[in-house]
């Protein structure tokens, strides 16, 4: 009879409910922020969504309601940085009239971004060699956060991102953007001089392809241009 009402016991249990934050504790942290410092700290691999959670003061079901991966955070991180380069390009203005005006405002756009990123710049270093090594996350990040970036700063200097030619321009300052991206991690000078001038040279470099129109842009104009 005693191991019936052991067993019996061990039926009626029900699991502890999670803890609640206690009314006036302190605020949760914001997610994204949290998954940056725990990359600076401990790596991409061994942050995980479980710690994301403790360390934002955020259950698990509500961390879930706002992202279903670490993925899907970095792609939000990746958006913050977009409005804030966005922020501090200010105003639209005129179309640049030159392909020097090109270059100054995609020049712009890039060093704007990394300002952005200048508060993250630890986790940023840990990112660039730890994310190669996980593909899937990779490819999530390179089509969720860094093609719409592209995008947006090709739209500052008025190039147009769509069909073949925007494809080959974003593919083109894609690699121009993430070969001074290396250099900008490890530069640390106060002017980023060397940032500037490798990003002034490569800019320079691709210049001609970034402004190229495709065969359809130069069809378009013989047959307005036709008598």
């Amino acid at each position: 009879m005693a191991q019936d009402a052991k067993q019996g016991k061990k039926r009626t249990t029900r699991p502890k409910a999670a803890r609640k934050p206690a009314a006036g504790g302190p605020a949760a942290a914001d997610p994204v922020d949290a998954m940056l410092t725990l990359v600076a700290e401990q790596g991409w691999r061994a942050t995980t969504l479980g710690r994301i959670a403790e360390a934002s003061g955020l259950p698990l079901s509500e961390l879930y309601g706002r992202y279903r991966s670490k993925t899907d955070l970095l792609a939000a991180y990746a958006h913050r940085i977009d409005a804030a380069m966005l922020a501090a390009l200010g105003r639209p203005v005129a179309a640049p009239a030159d392909a020097a005006g090109i270059k100054d405002r995609l020049f712009e756009a890039v060093m704007a971004r990394f300002d952005a990123l200048a508060p993250h710049k630890a986790a940023i270093r840990v990112l660039l060699r730890e994310l190669p090594a996980d593909p899937l996350a990779l490819a999530c990040f390179l089509q969720r956060g860094l093609a719409p970036g592209l995008d947006w700063m090709l739209a500052t200097a008025e190039l147009d991102a769509g069909g073949f030619p925007g494809m080959m321009r974003r593919k083109l300052l894609g690699g121009i953007y993430l070969d001074t991206l290396r250099v900008w991690l490890k530069d640390d000078s106060t002017d980023l001089a060397a940032t500037m001038a490798h990003l002034d040279k490569r800019l320079e470099q691709g210049l001609r392809w970034l402004t190229a129109r495709g065969p359809i842009s130069h069809m378009r104009e013989r047959a307005v241009n036709r008598p």
